[in-house]
C-alpha cells in the first residue's frame, strides 16, 4: 500500500471516530434536558443531524426578568450618623443660601397658609413637627412631602429634654419618627430639641435614630408676638449665607408669623438669596 493511500485512510478513520463521539455527547446532553420533574423521559421530536439547530422561542418568565444576584451591584455600606457635641447652627451651600424652619406644628390654623406662601414662591422649607400634632393632621405632612419640604423631629410633646431620662427621650423621639414615617413617607433625618435644650443623651439617641441635630442662626422670637414688622426686620437684618431662620407655625397665635413670611420671603429672593433645605452629611 502506498504511503499516500495509508495516510488518507487514517485521516478518514479519525474523522469517523470524532463524528461518533460528538453524536454520543449530543445524545447525552439532550437526555439531561428531556427529563421531566418526575425523572421520566419526555418524548421530543429529534433534531436534524445536519444544519443549524432549531431553537424553540423562550417563553417570558419572572426568572428571566430578574437580574442574577451574583452579578448585581455591590451593596452600599450603611451610612453612619455622627454623634455631635453641639448642634449645627448654619448650613453649607453655594452662594447666598438660607434655610427657613418652622417649629411646633403642624397647626391647621397657620401651617396651610405658610405652605401656600412657600408654594407661591416655589420655595422649600423645614418643618420640625411635634408627634402629637402630626398625629392629628397627617394630611399636612403628606402635603409637605408632596411639595418637597423637609420634616424634622421636634419630639412628641415638646418637653424639656434635660429633665427626662434616657428612656423617656428615646420614647419622645421614636414615637415622632414613627408618625412622621407613616404620614410623610420616610423617617426624619433631622431633629431639634425643644427650647434649644440639648444634652448628651439627645445627641446620642438622635444619632442612633439616624438624625442630625439642627439649631438656628437667627431667632425671630415670633412666639413672643412682637409684631409683624419686628419679625420681618429680624429676618432681613440677620440674612446671610448659610443662615438658618427659626419661626413657628404652632404653639400659640402665629398669625404674625404667617404675615411676616409673606413680607420677607419675596424680599429675600429679590436680594439674591436662594432659600432651600439642607443636605445631609454622612460619616
Amino acid at each position: 500500500m502506498q504511503k499516500d493511500q495509508l495516510l488518507t485512510r487514517l485521516l478518514t478513520r479519525r474523522r469517523a471516530l470524532l463524528s461518533g463521539a460528538a453524536a454520543v455527547g449530543a445524545a447525552g446532553t439532550a437526555g439531561l434536558f428531556v427529563l421531566g420533574g418526575d425523572a421520566e423521559p419526555v418524548r421530543r421530536t429529534a433534531t436534524p443531524a445536519a444544519g443549524s439547530q432549531a431553537r424553540r422561542p423562550l417563553k417570558p418568565s419572572t426568572y428571566r426578568l430578574q437580574p442574577l444576584t451574583g452579578y448585581g451591584p455591590p451593596q452600599a455600606t450603611p451610612r453612619r450618623t455622627l454623634v455631635r457635641r453641639t448642634p449645627l447652627l448654619r448650613v453649607s451651600g453655594r452662594g447666598r443660601t438660607m434655610v427657613l424652619t418652622f417649629d411646633d406644628g403642624p397647626d391647621p390654623r397657620y401651617t396651610p397658609a405658610i405652605l401656600d406662601t412657600l408654594a407661591e414662591y416655589e420655595v422649600r422649607a423645614m418643618f420640625f413637627v411635634c408627634g402629637e400634632m402630626a398625629a392629628a393632621r397627617p394630611d399636612l405632612l403628606a402635603r409637605m412631602a408632596e411639595e418637597g419640604h423637609v420634616v424634622g423631629n421636634h419630639t412628641w410633646s415638646h418637653p424639656l429634654l434635660t429633665r427626662l431620662t434616657r428612656g423617656q427621650i428615646r420614647s419622645q423621639m421614636e414615637r415622632t419618627c414613627d408618625i412622621v414615617e407613616e404620614a410623610y413617607g420616610e423617617r426624619p433625618q433631622w431633629f431639634r430639641a425643644p427650647y434649644g435644650a440639648w444634652n448628651r443623651n439627645a445627641f446620642q439617641l438622635g444619632a442612633e435614630l439616624g438624625m442630625e441635630p439642627l439649631a438656628w442662626t437667627v431667632d425671630t422670637l415670633d412666639w413672643t408676638t412682637p409684631g409683624t414688622r419686628t419679625i420681618v426686620g429680624r429676618v432681613e437684618n440677620g440674612a446671610a449665607p448659610g443662615v438658618v431662620v427659626l419661626s413657628h407655625d404652632a404653639g400659640g397665635d402665629r398669625s404674625q408669623s404667617v404675615h411676616a413670611l409673606r413680607d420677607y420671603l419675596p424680599q429675600l429672593l429679590d436680594a439674591g438669596y436662594h432659600v432651600t433645605v439642607p443636605r445631609r452629611q454622612y460619616a
